[in-house]
């Protein structure tokens, strides 16, 4: 996960509706994240072919007070990159979220890593001509973020939000347990930013990130989604 500070001018035109954005301590983050599905199922039943797989995506956080008052914090994708059509296929219709199947591979080395041996892990994918790369070198033990850090905050985001075609929201859960991590000893992100993600984008994702880390994963559930009833 590679975090940049970003204008809320920049992503505020993406928040769904009923949804509003969310900062760390003022700051309006972006995030680079790479990772992979493993034994994925849907509605518990493996797809032969789909169940082991890469991921590449830029997302922005929101947030929304739900009805018992409790407020909920969210991400939002700006562009994901998965290796297999299928897979894209069902999330935009499912999700319609801005899903994208390219050509993708992954570098991992994390032998010693629990131990503090640093560990190195890098996502590629390709568009047109071009491979792409995302990178962390690890440093030190895996451990769960300080309360209030950053990096609770980066990860901590158990909900999600996508922009329908009519101009509604649709929401739905993600569980998991909290993620250890690593800190980055060095990143990169070597990358077309305005080829994939725009101009404005890279203007912010051409610099160094103000963060960078490693989070281990764990076993995910994505509950089917549910349209907001919005208000006006």
């Amino acid at each position: 996960m590679l975090n940049y500070e970003v204008s809320r001018e920049l992503v505020e035109p993406l928040v769904p509706a009923g949804t509003e954005l969310d900062s760390f301590n003022g700051a309006v983050l972006a995030s680079m994240v790479g990772f992979r599905f493993l034994d994925t199922r849907v509605l518990g039943i493996p797809v032969p072919g789909h169940r082991n797989f890469n991921e590449v995506n830029l997302r922005f956080y929101v947030r929304r007070r739900a009805e018992d008052g409790i407020w909920r914090r969210a991400v939002v994708f700006v562009r994901e990159f998965v290796p297999r059509r299928t897979i894209a296929l069902v999330a935009r219709w499912c999700y319609n979220e801005p899903y994208d199947a390219v050509p993708m591979r992954h570098e991992l080395s994390l032998e010693g890593a629990e131990s503090g041996t640093p560990g190195r892990v890098a996502y590629l994918w390709q568009v047109g001509n071009r491979w792409h790369r995302l990178e962390v070198v690890t440093v030190g033990r895996p451990a769960l973020p300080l309360p209030g850090s950053e990096a609770e905050y980066v990860t901590e985001h158990y909900w999600g939000y996508t922009a329908q075609r009519d101009g509604g929201s649709m929401e739905y859960q993600v569980a998991h347990p909290p993620w250890r991590v690593w800190e980055a000893a060095t990143s990169a992100f070597d990358c077309d930013v305005r080829q994939l993600y725009g101009a404005a984008f890279s203007k912010y994702l051409t610099g160094s990130p103000r963060s960078a880390f490693l989070a281990e994963g764990s076993p995910v559930a994505v509950y089917r989604g549910r349209r907001l009833r919005l208000l006006g």
